[in-house]
C-alpha cells in the first residue's frame, strides 16, 4: 500500500485531479470537502501527507494548520491558495505549513511537490551527539533544540534547517543550495520561503533576534550559523 495522502479541497474539480495524479503515482488518497471533518480527520486518523486548501467551508485551511501543529501533529503540509499576496505565503509558513502552491497550478508540479516533502520528512541521519553552539543545543536524535538550557519547539522544516547550516558552521550557504538541498527542489523555487523560515529561527534563537549573532545574513549570497 502507497502512502496516504489527505486531500482538502471544497471544489470537486481540484480534488479529482489531486487524487487522479497522486493515484497513477502509487499513493493512496482520502478526499474532504468540509474544514472541521479534515481536521478531525487529520488529528484521528494517520496519513503521511496533507495537501490543504486555504479557503474551505467550516474551518479554514490556516486555522487547520495552525490547529494541528498546536495538537503537537507535524504530518507535513502542502498549502494550496487561490491568493497570490506574500502575506498568505508568510502566513502559512508561520502556522506549520511545509509548502505551498498558488492555484492554478501544474498537477505534475504538485505531485513533485508532495515526494519533495515526504523525503525531506525522513529521518534525519545523526550520530545521536548532541551539538553544542553558542547558547543552543541541538539533539538531532530526539529532534529536541534547547535555548539556554529551555527547550524549544521547533517544526521539522526548521530542524532540517537548523541542522543544515549547524553542520556548515562559519561557512556561507547560498539561498538556492538551501531550497535544494533542504527543500529538495530540483526545479527552480521561490527562495523567499528560505527567508522566512531563516526568520522563524531567528526569533526562537537569537538572544536578539533584531540584532542576530547566531545566524548572520551574508549579503548577495545567503546566509551562515556562527559559533
Amino acid at each position: 500500500m502507497g502512502q496516504r495522502i489527505l486531500i482538502v479541497d471544497d471544489e470537486v474539480s481540484i480534488t479529482t485531479l489531486i487524487e487522479y495524479n497522486l493515484e497513477q503515482e502509487g499513493f493512496e488518497t482520502v478526499v474532504y470537502q468540509d474544514g472541521k471533518q479534515a481536521y478531525e480527520a487529520a488529528k484521528n486518523e494517520d496519513y503521511d501527507l496533507i495537501v490543504l486548501d486555504l479557503m474551505l467551508p467550516s474551518m479554514d485551511g490556516m486555522e487547520i494548520c495552525q490547529k494541528l501543529r498546536q495538537d503537537n501533529i507535524h504530518t507535513p503540509i502542502i498549502m494550496l491558495t487561490a491568493k497570490r499576496h506574500e502575506q498568505d505565503m508568510i502566513t502559512g509558513l508561520e502556522y506549520g505549513a511545509d509548502d505551498y502552491m498558488t492555484k492554478p497550478f501544474s498537477p505534475k508540479e504538485l505531485v513533485t511537490r508532495v515526494k519533495v516533502v515526504l523525503r525531506r520528512t525522513q529521518p534525519v541521519e545523526e550520530s545521536g551527539k548532541q551539538i553544542r553552539l553558542a547558547h543552543i543545543r541541538v539533539d538531532p536524535e530526539t529532534y529536541e533544540v534547547f535555548k539556554e538550557d529551555e527547550l524549544v519547539e521547533f517544526t521539522k522544516k526548521e530542524f532540517d534547517l537548523l541542522i543544515y547550516l549547524v553542520k556548515r558552521k562559519n561557512k556561507p550557504v547560498p539561498r538556492a543550495e538551501l531550497l535544494k538541498d533542504v527543500w529538495d527542489f530540483d526545479f527552480v523555487g521561490d527562495t523567499r520561503i528560505v527567508d522566512v523560515h531563516i526568520s522563524h529561527l531567528r526569533e526562537k534563537l537569537e538572544l536578539d533576534p533584531k540584532k542576530p549573532t547566531l545566524i548572520k545574513t551574508v549579503r548577495g549570497i545567503g546566509y551562515k550559523i556562527e559559533g
